[in-house]
């Protein structure tokens, strides 16, 4: 129940009405909103990414598991692309950033006396990361090993730091 106002200053008993979009609890809202920003956050790439290759969303690639390592002259890059063949991954280096991509394709056909089964699968790898220091674009070593592509990325060199010195008056 609720009391509401009258025109000639009377108050009047009137039955609140249920409101079923308001949840029940506050925990609910919280609830409610956390899946709102999951939400949003699982399809923040594709807002602001378009993937090069074709008609493919951002959606149809993998992105895989990076380590970067600083050794102070180089970066070092472990780039994670299981059952992908050196020859299907392009790597594209700028001054400050690197971009790793893979499109992978395999078919499998089996033959009976009477029976054809044939089964295709696409993997599509994608990655990129700015990097804090320029690089040595020409100097850069990959190798695959074992589903791990290794990159050996040296660093420019480092441009002279601005000295000062104290000045004493005679």
């Amino acid at each position: 129940m609720a009391l509401i106002k009258g025109k000639k200053e009377k108050l009047a008993i009137v039955p609140k009405q249920k409101t079923e979009a308001i949840a029940q609890r506050p925990y609910e809202l919280w609830s409610d909103m956390d899946q709102l920003f999951d939400r949003f956050r699982s399809n923040f790439d594709e807002l602001f990414w378009e993937p090069r290759a074709g008609l493919m969303t951002s959606s149809d690639y993998r992105t895989p598991l990076m380590d970067v390592v600083d050794h102070g002259d180089k970066y070092e890059m472990h780039v994670e692309m299981p059952g992908i063949k050196k020859e299907d991954i392009n790597i594209e280096v700028t001054p400050t950033m690197v971009e790793i991509s893979a499109e992978h394709e395999e078919t499998s056909e089996n033959k009976g006396k009477n029976w054809l089964r044939q089964e295709r699968s696409s993997t599509n790898f994608y990655r990129s990361l700015e990097l804090p220091e320029e690089l040595k674009t020409g100097n850069i070593e990959a190798e695959l090993k074992d589903g791990v592509l290794t990159l050996s990325l040296p660093k420019a060199e480092p441009k002279p730091k601005f000295e000062s010195t104290k000045v004493r008056i005679k």
